[in-house]
């Protein structure tokens, strides 16, 4: 029987967590793409996978990087065992230099994920992180929990997808995964490695819902790489490829290309650097010839170069932001030169992809998506319904337990679950607190989750009163009235009106707007009675509502307003 129910009961016997069981609890990823971040508890102690960021939008005004809230796992500090890192993209790892000195435990991954993990830490000054290296395939014991490691393939070198077993039982934690045949980097997903598992009677599935509402499979990056290279030669002038900069196997793919192309290739954006170093570092660049600088770039013929850059996501910092406006230091684009997308966008990115491209085409570039090239140039890291059926019938898990995607990605994931016959799914929440048992998985309590916000140089929680004051601002504008008074109330200066968002003074008919303003304050403090005169706050209530009421009248806006008194 499926129980798709998103509603949370609160357990009968007091907190969850003090009771012996199993338990499964995704903090963050299980309602949005990012901020990945899961809980596994076994008789109170807790297991942590994955501790992933993810990328603001324009309801969050100032801000670029979300985190998941940690605060439930802090409070619990002592009873965790251990941190396992599934892989070395941003929505997996990102968030751990942010986020280690509130948990501070022992960290296993990968190598190459540790390579990673090793410059995150150094660049924020993180020293004695204790982080391990496991072997794949691979087993690890902590106190409570038994990890399996199953190498997988991904579009990122050593990903792996997790068992994680107890005395109660095994489950599954899929990572992100799919059934490439013929990874350019990293591993091939071993079929009897999960066969095995379906002899193990396996309590749950808990696995990535990215394109449970894709038919057919992901594909093969060896594809890209011949597609790559038939495009290129389709192209004049210099071509820019953008790409998710911890895309391995993109980038050799784009070398390859390049190189059948008769082009060389180079490496714009400092976190494709970081990534490429600890890809050499780790032997993954075997055969890929060495990368131009960008200093190089101007001796070569455009005709002769490939250019990897960041910003995919139309980011505005990144090296492909720049370019688009024309504002990075060493690379320019010309009418006729070519920038390709090779990538997907993350649902909520489409705007600012959009306003890539726009810049782009006003100036003559000719901009080449997945979509409308007939050569294939970017395929998914994630598992299709194809792969998904497959790996269900591999595993052969007594229930399946969608994360990693947005409502409409869990609830597609479950309902093909029920398709191929599996007997129960649990779609859950962020928070909610899933009973891992023999029977059936089920929700049976909640915790407090929630996003913090990095804020440049500051961590604040996602509704911080400044982030809605901004976004507010955004929409209303505001006016800021400066006021000096004698005791009795009298004005000694001209009041000092500033109207910011509502009006443009260079325009004669909107510096009238100011003028009449201004003569409103005057008549609202020379309207005064004289109790009234002998208090700021009174004064300043009174003037701002008052520029409020204006305001509305003759801009139809209501905006943020301060009055400030000065008595003197």
């Amino acid at each position: 029987m499926s129980n798709k129910a998103v509603s949370k009961s609160s357990n009968q016997a007091g907190s969850f967590d003090d009771q012996d069981g199993f338990y499964f609890i995704p903090l963050g990823g299980s309602e949005q793409f990012g901020v990945n971040l899961n809980t596994y508890i076994c008789d109170g102690k807790i297991l942590i996978v994955d501790c992933g960021l993810g990328f603001a939008d324009e309801n969050y005004p100032g801000i670029d990087l979300l985190l998941p809230d940690p605060a439930w796992l802090s409070d619990r500090k002592s009873r965790i065992e251990g941190l396992v890192i599934t892989h070395a993209h941003e929505d997996h790892i990102g968030a751990m230099p942010y986020l280690y000195d509130r948990l501070e435990c022992p960290i296993y991954c990968s190598n190459f994920t540790a390579a990673i993990l090793r410059h995150k830490f150094k660049d924020v000054g993180i020293r004695g992180a204790d982080i391990r290296v496991i072997d794949m395939p691979g087993n690890t014991q902590t106190e409570s929990f038994n990890l399996g490691f199953l190498p997988v393939s991904h579009s990122i070198p050593e990903a792996f997808s997790l068992t994680v077993e107890t005395k109660y039982g095994k489950v599954l934690h899929s990572g992100d995964w799919n059934l490439d045949p013929s990874p350019i980097v990293g591993y091939v997903t071993q079929a009897d490695d999960f066969r095995a598992l379906g002899k193990q009677n396996l309590l749950a599935y808990i696995g990535d819902s990215t394109n449970s509402e894709v038919d057919g499979r992901a594909g093969s990056e060896e594809k890209v790489a011949e597609g790559l290279a038939k495009e290129f030669k389709e192209c004049n002038g210099r071509i820019v490829v953008t790409i998710f900069s911890s895309n391995i196997g993109r980038i050799v793919s784009i070398a390859k290309a390049a190189k059948e192309a008769g082009r060389q290739v180079c490496v714009v954006g400092r976190s494709l650097h970081r990534m490429v170093g600890a890809a050499y570092e780790c032997g993954h660049m075997d055969g890929v010839d060495e990368f131009l600088s960008e200093d190089d770039i101007g001796y070569i013929p455009n005709d002769k170069v490939v250019i990897i850059a960041t910003g995919s996501q139309g980011e505005h910092r990144a090296a492909l932001g720049k370019i688009s406006r024309g504002d990075h230091r060493n690379i320019k684009l010309n009418r006729g030169d070519t920038v390709i997308f090779s990538s997907r966008a993350i649902p909520g990115n489409e705007k600012n992809i959009n306003n890539v491209k726009n810049n782009l085409a006003g100036a003559g570039i000719r901009i080449v998506t997945p979509r409308d090239s007939e050569h294939c140039i970017h395929i998914s890291g994630h598992p299709c319904r194809d792969e998904i059926a497959e790996m269900l019938r591999w595993t052969k898990p007594a229930c399946v337990i969608p994360v990693h995607g947005e409502l409409t990605q869990l609830r597609a994931h479950a309902n093909f679950a029920d398709g191929c016959q599996v007997k129960h799914t649990v779609i859950p929440s962020n928070g909610s607190v899933i009973r891992l048992d023999d029977g059936a998985a089920h929700i049976i309590d909640s915790v407090h989750t929630g996003l913090l916000a990095v804020d440049q140089k500051r961590i604040v929680q996602s509704n911080h009163a400044s982030i809605h004051q901004r976004k507010k601002l955004q929409y209303t504008g505001a006016v800021h009235v400066s006021l000096v008074i004698d005791d009795r109330g009298e004005l000694l200066a001209d009041p000092q009106l500033d109207m910011i968002g509502l009006v443009d003074l260079k325009n004669a008919g909107e510096e009238q707007i100011d003028n009449n303003l201004y003569d409103e304050i005057c008549d609202l403090v020379g309207g005064m009675k004289k109790g009234d005169l002998k208090n700021d706050d009174t004064i300043s209530d009174k003037v701002g509502i008052g520029v409020r009421r204006f305001c509305n009248m003759t801009l139809g806006i209501k905006p943020k307003t301060t009055v400030h008194v000065i008595r003197v």
